[in-house]
């Protein structure tokens, strides 16, 4: 997952709203969400190289989400697949403060992370590169391959989208947060951040949707949770840039 938009606890019909994007290379293989025969509580989308996921919710109404942190020096190599990072809380019972805690403590067995967990009612924040847990404030927020509202251009313009929607106070179509996420124009270069990649790709990366060749995004999630507790989960899926399929879900947080 390489940006998270969410609106949370500032809207008088929902508890949260998310937009997010998947960015992955085209080959890697890819399950398109679905609730898991192995975790039947366990509503994801799943990388089938490793098993675990980037984004997914639960019957229970837990939530979870992940974004890799952009560091050309960091080690990728030896070092656990952060997909199951969100897979083991979404699988579990322990609290999100709980959690990130046990997981403090194994954080240089990963490359670098930002990882969003907990409920409807409470959302912490956990990077191991920054190591510090912080509780999310209501209202607008992004998060893509640096730390929780970074001002990079996409996030900017994601979180923008998204309060644009969420200011409106009515229910919402998740069509219009899927032209939220739809974005494929990079900024100028003058605003890009320097993340190490180089100039070219730096623009390609800056992008909400991104095409590129063999790699780019693979699907966008909207996910809406009111205060009665009813979940909408939809996944828009995409391969090479063309759209493949919507796959949506409904329920009530039990």
């Amino acid at each position: 997952m390489c940006l998270i938009n969410f609106h949370f606890q500032d809207h008088p019909i929902y508890h949260l709203i998310v937009a997010a994007n998947r960015d992955e290379f085209y080959e890697r293989p890819t399950a398109p969400a679905h609730f898991w025969e192995d975790k039947p509580n366990l509503l994801a989308g799943r990388d089938l190289s490793q098993h675990g996921t980037w984004l997914g919710v639960t019957k229970d109404g837990r939530f979870a989400a992940l974004t890799n942190f952009r560091d050309v020096n960091q080690k990728t190599n030896d070092v656990r697949s952060r997909g199951e990072i969100v897979t083991d809380f979404l699988d579990s019972d322990v609290t999100a403060s709980e959690f990130l805690q046990a997981l403090q403590q194994k954080r240089e067995e990963y490359a670098g992370f930002n990882v969003i967990v907990g409920t409807p009612d409470e959302l912490l924040y956990y990077s191991n590169i920054q190591n510090e847990v912080a509780t999310i404030s209501p209202g607008t927020h992004g998060l893509s391959n640096h730390f929780l509202d970074t001002p990079w251009p996409k996030v900017v313009r994601g979180k923008a989208g998204v309060q644009e929607v969420a200011t409106q106070n009515c229910a919402i179509q998740p069509d219009i947060l899927f032209d939220v996420l739809a974005n494929a124009e990079p900024f100028p270069d003058e605003q890009l951040p320097n993340t190490g990649v180089g100039e070219e790709l730096e623009r390609v990366l800056s992008s909400l949707f991104i095409q590129s060749e063999g790699y780019g995004t693979r699907s966008s999630t909207v996910l809406l949770v009111d205060h009665e507790n009813n979940v909408t989960f939809v996944e828009r899926t995409y391969q090479d840039g063309h759209f493949i399929e919507d796959r949506t879900f409904t329920f009530q947080i039990g």
